[in-house]
């Protein structure tokens, strides 16, 4: 008896690459349709698409420039500014708000009743308040409210606040940065102490008991044994975490920090280039994104259990 091949049409690997290869064709399809459209709907306005203008002279002024820059330079550099101003309140956010979340999500199951129920209160009102409101208390209630750089509060000689801002050890941050920083430090802090909570109790208590028979103390058994079995369980939406931080710094516009955002709707203004404005701030924060998952995805494969 001969064994005959079934068609192809019949194997579930032809059907797995066939659909993904129908599935790229569909979205190559709509975006080049979407495309068509959009560039028709330009041209019976009169207004060409292109990136031609990121050539022209900006014209405007950035407050905070962290890399050398004139209003007499080129749109491109100016874009350059508010990304680098991006990337500095993302990088300094997420290392921040991790470690004020891993703090906050230890203390909430701390046995001491004081610092449970602080970090308890912490936890509710952060993470219950919109970030917006937060951002304008931290910078109007708080950093207006600070005298000016004549008189600045002086915490120690190491720290000063003043109208202008913070500066810590010689080093001076704006107070919209400050605000921004702080702001999305403490909102986003407050998420993820509920995930580091969460991770934490999903790990066995037969680890915790095991952990005090070898006689270890609550510290070590939190940092050698628990913590590391829970970061499988944290990383995941911990990632979903760092990209909303990332996202969520578009609203320094409402405190007149400088970012991505901020320098691209005032090139929109100055240029009308609506649809090639929002096509590079999608680019920027895409790329962001996409990074932040790359690093974490593999940050999480390592940390997985693996059975021998």
């Amino acid at each position: 008896m001969t064994y005959s091949k079934p068609p192809f049409w019949r194997d579930i690997r032809f059907w797995r690459i066939a659909i993904q290869v129908i599935a790229v064709i569909l979205a190559i399809t709509i975006v080049s349709i979407l495309f068509v459209n959009v560039s028709r709907n330009l041209q019976q306005l009169g207004i060409q698409f292109g990136f031609d203008f990121l050539q022209q002279e900006a014209s405007f002024d950035i407050g905070e420039t962290p890399v050398a820059y004139q209003p007499t330079d080129a749109y491109t550099r100016a874009l350059w500014v508010g990304l680098i101003n991006t990337l500095r309140v993302a990088v300094a956010g997420i290392i921040l708000t991790t470690i004020v979340g891993i703090a906050a999500g230890i203390a909430r199951l701390s046995d001491n009743w004081l610092v449970r129920n602080i970090a308890l209160i912490y936890v509710e009102i952060f993470r219950n308040t919109p970030l917006l409101l937060q951002l304008l208390f931290w910078y109007s209630a708080v950093f207006l409210s600070f005298p000016n750089v004549e008189n600045k509060i002086s915490l120690g000689g190491l720290i000063y606040l003043s109208q202008d801002g913070l500066e810590i050890l010689g080093i001076k941050f704006s107070s919209e940065f400050a605000a921004l920083l702080i702001g999305l430090t403490f909102y986003t802090g407050a998420f993820i102490a509920e995930i580091v909570r969460g991770g934490i109790q999903s790990v066995s208590k037969g680890q915790w008991e095991a952990a005090r028979s070898l006689g270890l103390k609550p510290g070590l058994i939190m940092r050698l044994v628990i913590f590391p079995q829970a970061l499988r369980v944290i990383i995941p939406p911990l990632t979903s975490q760092y990209l909303n931080l990332t996202k969520n710094s578009s609203l320094a516009i409402a405190i007149g920090y400088p970012d991505i955002y901020f320098v691209a709707s005032t090139t929109f203004n100055n240029t009308g280039k609506a649809v090639e404005v929002m096509l590079l701030i999608m680019l920027a924060y895409l790329t962001f994104s996409l990074t932040i998952s790359l690093v974490m995805n593999l940050f999480n494969k390592t940390v997985q259990i693996k059975e021998r």
